[in-house]
C-alpha cells in the first residue's frame, strides 16, 4: 500500500496538482485539510479530503475513515483534536475507529511517530511550512510488518525518512 499525504495547501492549487501528478502510482491521495478550496473542486477526484479550520465550505467532512488494502485510515485536520498541544485526543479517536494509520495537519510541522501500533503522520504544509523552509508532503508505504514514511519538498527533494516496525 502506498499513499500520498498532504495538508495545508491554502489555495496553492498549482503545487498540489504538480505533486499529485508526480505520484500517480499511489493507491490513494489524502488531503488533511486547509485546502481553502470549494468542496466541488474535489468532488470528481479520487482524493480523501477533510475540512480544516481555514476551510469555509461546510460540505467537507471533519473526518474521514477509509479502508485502503487491509488498513483503516483516519484523516482529520487536527484543530478539533488540539494537535498543537498533544496527540491524546487524536489517539482516542483513532482507537475508537480502530485505525492503523492517522493522517493529520494543522500545525504545518512534518513528523511521524508510532504509538501502540498506530502510525501518526503529519505531512507538514505544501504552502506555509513551519520549523523548516521547505514546503512538504509525505509518501506513506506499508510493507508487511513495517511502515515507511518519506517526506519530500515541493521540489521532490528528500527531506526525511523513517521506518516503523509493528509490534506482534
Amino acid at each position: 500500500m502506498k499513499l500520498l499525504v498532504m495538508s495545508d495547501t491554502h489555495s496553492d492549487i498549482e503545487t498540489m496538482e504538480r505533486v499529485m501528478h508526480r505520484h500517480l502510482d499511489v493507491d490513494a491521495f489524502i488531503h488533511c485539510g486547509d485546502s481553502e478550496l470549494d468542496y466541488s473542486y474535489f468532488e470528481n477526484g479520487s482524493i480523501h479530503v477533510v475540512q480544516g479550520n481555514c476551510d469555509f465550505d461546510f460540505n467537507f467532512p471533519t473526518e474521514v475513515i477509509t479502508q485502503v488494502g487491509n488498513e483503516t485510515i483516519y484523516v482529520a485536520h487536527g484543530h478539533l483534536h488540539q494537535v498543537k498541544s498533544t496527540l491524546m485526543p487524536l489517539s482516542y479517536r483513532a482507537a475508537e475507529v480502530r485505525a492503523s494509520l492517522v493522517c493529520f495537519g494543522h500545525s504545518h510541522l512534518l513528523g511521524a511517530e508510532m504509538h501502540k501500533n498506530v502510525l501518526y503522520v503529519n505531512p507538514g504544509s505544501l504552502h506555509l511550512p513551519r520549523g523548516r523552509k521547505e514546503k512538504s508532503y509525505a509518501i506513506v508505504e506499508k510493507l508487511e510488518k513495517e511502515w515507511h514514511v518519506t517526506f519530500f519538498s515541493s521540489e521532490y527533494e528528500l527531506l526525511e525518512s523513517a521506518s516503523f516496525t509493528l509490534e506482534t
